[in-house]
């Protein structure tokens, strides 16, 4: 077999069982924006096809801000990064949370993106938060997010559970 050939084997055989560097080619990544984010997360790369963050279940216990109720996709490099231990999600990776009211109902879905070089001082993670509808009620580099997030920094800036 030549060598490109082989080279070629090994990378769809890389991709095909999850070890990648990094979530995606940068060019099939959404800019960190809002409604570019919201098109990829629910149209390009559907999230609820996605992995549920290890060790949580489907509308489990949530707290103020997000909600009563929670359940948490992470993007497939996410969820290979947690599990082994990582101690940082990579360039690329998703967080997803919907969060539902105590009746269960969905009432927001909250994002957290990492990109490369966009917030240094904030994990380099882009934040939004879409109402059910997807409309955006916030984006960017949000300040409110950022702060709490900022007692977990240690942990990726992430609550839902360990990275390392």
């Amino acid at each position: 077999m030549r060598k490109s050939s082989l080279s070629a084997l090994l990378a769809l055989a890389l991709l095909c069982f999850g070890v990648t560097p990094v979530c995606a080619a940068d060019s099939e990544l959404p800019d960190p924006d809002a409604n570019a984010v919201y098109n990829y997360i629910t149209r390009i790369k559907p999230y609820q096809n996605w992995p549920l963050y290890p060790g949580k279940g489907r509308l489990y216990q949530g707290r103020h801000p997000h909600g009563a109720f929670l359940t948490t996709y992470v993007s497939p490099e996410a969820e290979a990064s947690i599990k082994a231990k990582q101690g940082m999600l990579p360039n690329g990776a998703f967080v997803i949370k919907e969060n539902y009211t105590p009746e269960k109902k969905l009432a927001a879905i909250t994002v957290m993106y990492r990109v490369k070089d966009y917030n240094p001082d904030a994990g380099n993670w882009f934040w939004a938060k879409y109402r059910a509808d997807g409309s955006v009620e916030k984006s960017g580099k949000v300040g409110g997010c950022i702060s709490c997030h900022s007692a977990v920094l240690p942990n990726d800036w992430l609550f839902t559970g360990p990275v390392k």
